[in-house]
């Protein structure tokens, strides 16, 4: 194995241990469902611009076929998930909360629904930098771990800065969530393919794909599929909760430290999820667009848990009939996983490009002790946790005073990603990554 294969025991500090909770799913090879009557593919499935409509209503479109196209650098374009009609474009539900425009496909009933618009291509070792780029930004790739960035510009590291190291975030520290875990056991190959063309588009000397002790199956299958000198390795970092986050990996797998404010570019590395690279090992050599992927949908709340390969555009009403879910509304579901995945306002809702999962937790009674906010008792619980440092406890404090600016400021609030550690372990039962997130938004707005 190359020099850094046998990394292990690696972690950061602080951080918290919440139950794994993967057991369900984990061993459970990824399947298909059949698919749905009806997709809703929305043109906003990314960060950056919407991308534009191609289609049009009564419009017959092969799977795999362009129906948009990307509206700038900072958009990518879609990809039929399905063979069909349009029905039209329409304002639809979605995970964020407004509505939005979608493309609405009939499937076509009788179809094999092979994908039928392809351009493969051998050459893809060969190319440039920038060629690389641009075919991830045509494959339609965003990142694959929740945060739908769009690949091709994570990739594009500015100029000025040099990246040594790729790094591959096969952690999947959050709770329920295992579908990285398959990934890395059942494509491992598209896996290895994609992270030597991400290394080709950053000018990386060498990856590293950080898996934590928890998965030593995935470990096992890494490392046997890697030669000996190999530029890409596995290290194994600790399992703990947020180790999946960008700025803890780096610490954990390189000991260094992102600057507040500042990206993973600025200390020499690139942080990709390993289910991006996946796709990448798949659909560039291929030559098609991202019109799939591959989801956990677990909890208490679903009779047949699983890792399931889904269209994108499956409406989760019909997910969740495939699955065995009983209930009439979304009040308990969430998107993602339980400490950074976020709750949905409607069962119609359709799975998008970046959706790692599905979560079905049972009602909480709003009436319960355990629902119930009581005053901080300035444990220093939530500081203890704090992967970045912060002090939770200060920041919710300021917050509930509407000091949002001070809460910059002094406490960099910035520096916050999210992560749920302070929530979940405040005996108090405040909801400071709520508070965190409505302060962070209020700031934006008196920015811009």
């Amino acid at each position: 194995m190359g020099v850094m294969s046998f990394l292990t025991g690696l972690t950061f500090p602080r951080g918290i241990h919440p139950p794994e909770l993967k057991e369900d799913t984990q061993h459970q090879p990824i399947r298909r469902l059949a698919f749905a009557p009806r997709m809703v593919v929305p043109l906003q499935q990314h960060f950056g611009q919407p991308a534009k409509a191609l289609v049009s209503r009564h419009q017959e479109v092969l799977r795999g076929q362009l129906i948009a196209e990307a509206d700038g650098h900072m958009s990518v374009p879609l990809h039929a998930p399905v063979t069909g009609v349009v029905e039209g474009i329409e304002l639809m539900p979605s995970a964020r909360g407004p509505k939005g425009e979608a493309i609405i496909i009939r499937t076509a009933p009788g179809d094999s629904q092979a994908v039928r618009c392809a351009k493969p291509r051998n050459d893809l070792m060969q190319a440039s930098r920038r060629e690389i780029i641009q075919a991830i930004q045509d494959a339609g790739l965003v990142g694959q771990g929740g945060a739908a960035f769009p690949t091709h510009v994570k990739l594009a590291v500015p100029q000025g800065h040099a990246v040594d190291t790729l790094l591959v975030n096969g952690c999947e520290c959050e709770p329920y969530l295992t579908t990285d875990h398959r990934i890395m056991l059942e494509y491992t190959d598209d896996v290895i393919t994609g992270v030597r063309l991400a290394m080709r588009a950053v000018g990386a000397e060498r990856a590293i794909i950080g898996v934590e002790d928890n998965k030593p199956d995935a470990v096992k299958r890494l490392r046997e599929r890697l030669g000996k000198d190999d530029v890409i390795s596995v290290g194994v970092v600790k399992s703990k909760y947020p180790q999946g986050s960008e700025k803890m990996l780096i610490k954990a797998l390189l000991n260094r430290e992102v600057p507040s404010g500042g990206f993973p570019y600025n200390v020499g590395t690139v942080v990709n999820n390993v289910g991006t690279m996946s796709q990448i090992g798949r659909l560039l050599p291929a030559g098609e667009g991202l019109i799939e992927r591959v989801i956990t949908v677990a909890g208490p709340g679903v009779q047949r848990p699983g890792n399931y390969l889904l269209p994108v555009g499956t409406p989760m009403r019909y997910l969740l009939e495939q699955v065995g879910f009983q209930g009439e509304d979304a009040s308990h579901l969430i998107l993602g996983g339980p400490m950074m995945g976020n709750t949905v306002s409607s069962l119609d809702v359709p799975i998008t490009k970046s959706v790692s999962g599905m979560v079905v937790l049972p009602e909480a009674d709003p009436d319960s002790e355990a629902a119930r906010v009581h005053p901080c008792i300035r444990c220093g619980r939530c500081v203890d946790a704090c992967p970045v440092g912060l002090n939770p406890s200060d920041l919710g404090r300021l917050a509930a005073k509407r000091q949002y600016e001070t809460m910059q400021e002094r406490l960099h609030l910035s520096d916050c990603f999210e992560c749920g550690s302070c929530a979940y372990v405040c005996p108090s039962n405040i909801p400071l990554v709520q508070y965190f997130r409505i302060a962070k938004s209020l700031n934006r707005e008196r920015i811009s």
